[in-house]
This record gives structure tokens, C-alpha cells and sequence, in this order.
């Protein structure tokens, strides 16, 4: 029980909440709360859950708060190649695939590459990532800065974006690391901005913009759903777009 109080204290400070801020959200009053944080009061495991959708943790830092206060863990992680995971593997399957002559990549927690479909293989192929590979490793690497044409504008966006993920998962390193890495790029110029920041690739005679949307599962139980995202990526111009269909009729 010792980590308990300081395992709350800390995630109520990574969300900015007062003590009287969180007994409201978790429907207590601020007298137990300040009892929870101090080691006067335990918590039962319904009280962590109603914490944790208070404080919206993830599901494996729920699981963290569980064991701090003397109780098993509730979600369990399964790999991805288990039999339950069928129904989410064809999901998954289904929203790349269909998504092709266009770029689309699911991948984990640590932005590893869990699967892609043939357009990314194709792409990614190039910048030498495939499934089972890291994107954050990609990020990190000497290859991009000399093939994304606006590479300070896209390494920004994806500092803020690795910041985002870490502080709403409670501070992942790792994440951390590879965004400290990303700002020490040079500060894109200023010019007019349109709606979203594309990447642009050149290799050799090629030139490619692309735009990304992520998707998540909505009703998560499992640790590794609960981090899942599936990225579809889309032409930002005509010239791009028919780079992409002519890439796929290429490749058969």
C-alpha cells in the first residue's frame, strides 16, 4: 500500500486536478480523497476504478494502480496473434486493405508496425521499415531529414504528437526520448498554413504528400487494444494520388 498514495498523488498532478477537483469527477468527498493520499484510507477496487475513469488512465496504468493497492490486475494483454484477437485482427485487416492504392499501417503502443497493407509495404519498404519494425527508430534515424522535403514542420507536429501520447499514458521515455530528439530540429519557417501539415517525400524523381488519420478502438479491454492505432494515409494532392494508383497497378 506504501506506492498507492503516491502512485494517485502523481497521476492527479499529471492532470492538474485539485483534490477537490477529482472528489468531484469520482463522485467522493475531498476528505477521502485526502485520506487515500495519505495512507489513512485504502482503496477497494471499485474506488480505483472509479479513480481511474476520473483521472482517464490508460488501462495498463489501471492496472499499475491495482497492484500498488494489494489487488490483481483487471486487463489482461494478448498478443496479437491470439485466437480471441481474431475478430480485431480482421477489423484491422479489413480498414488497411481497403484503404489501399493509399498508405495505411496499424501500430502499437511504441509505434511499432503490427501490420501493413501493400502500399505502405511499398512506401515504408523504401525508407527500410516493414511489419515488426519501428517508426520511432525510423524517426530517430539520418534517413528522414534528407527525404521529407518540409522535414522541420513534420518533425514538429510529430514532437507534439509523442508529448501528447506520453503525458496522457503518464510519461512514457521512450516517447519522450524520440520527441527531445525531434526538437532539436530547426524551427520550421513561417508561410501560410493550410488545413493540415502533409509529409512530402522525395526519392529521386518521386515526389509524394501525404496527410495521415488515426483511428482507435472505441471500448477497449485489453492492454494492447487500449494503444492501438491504425493510421490511413491520403493523397494531399491530385499528383500524389495518382503517383499512389500508378505505384499499385505497378506492383499488380
Amino acid at each position: 500500500m506504501t506506492e498507492f498514495p503516491s502512485t494517485l498523488k502523481t497521476w492527479r498532478a499529471a492532470r492538474r486536478m485539485s483534490q477537490l477537483q477529482l472528489a468531484v469527477e469520482a463522485e467522493v468527498s475531498s476528505r477521502h480523497i485526502s485520506f487515500l493520499e495519505t495512507g489513512r484510507a485504502r482503496p477497494s477496487r471499485e474506488m480505483i476504478g472509479r479513480l481511474g475513469d476520473a483521472l482517464q488512465m490508460p488501462l495498463d496504468a489501471r492496472n499499475q494502480m491495482l497492484v500498488t493497492a494489494g489487488f490483481a490486475p483487471r486487463y489482461p494483454q494478448r498478443p496479437w496473434e491470439a485466437d480471441d484477437m481474431a475478430p480485431i485482427r480482421a477489423a484491422v485487416a479489413h480498414m488497411l486493405d481497403s484503404h489501399s492504392p493509399y498508405p495505411a499501417l496499424a501500430l502499437d503502443r511504441l509505434w511499432t508496425v503490427l501490420r501493413m497493407n501493400a502500399a505502405a509495404q511499398l512506401l515504408y519498404g523504401q525508407l527500410g521499415l516493414s511489419e515488426g519494425g519501428s517508426l520511432l527508430d525510423l524517426l530517430m534515424s539520418d534517413h528522414l531529414p534528407g527525404l521529407v522535403e518540409n522535414w522541420p514542420e513534420v518533425a514538429r507536429h510529430a514532437a507534439l504528437r509523442l508529448r501528447i501520447e506520453s503525458a496522457s499514458q503518464g510519461g512514457v521515455a521512450r516517447l519522450d526520448a524520440v520527441a527531445d530528439h525531434l526538437t532539436q530540429m530547426p524551427p520550421p519557417a513561417d508561410h501560410a498554413r493550410a488545413p493540415v501539415v502533409p509529409t512530402i517525400l522525395r526519392m529521386g524523381d518521386m515526389r509524394l504528400a501525404l496527410f495521415a488519420t488515426i483511428a482507435q478502438f472505441g471500448t477497449p479491454e485489453d492492454l494492447l487494444l487500449d494503444d492501438l492505432k491504425v493510421e490511413l494515409y491520403f493523397p494531399a494532392d491530385p499528383e500524389s494520388g495518382e503517383l499512389l494508383r500508378a505505384l499499385a497497378r505497378a506492383g499488380g
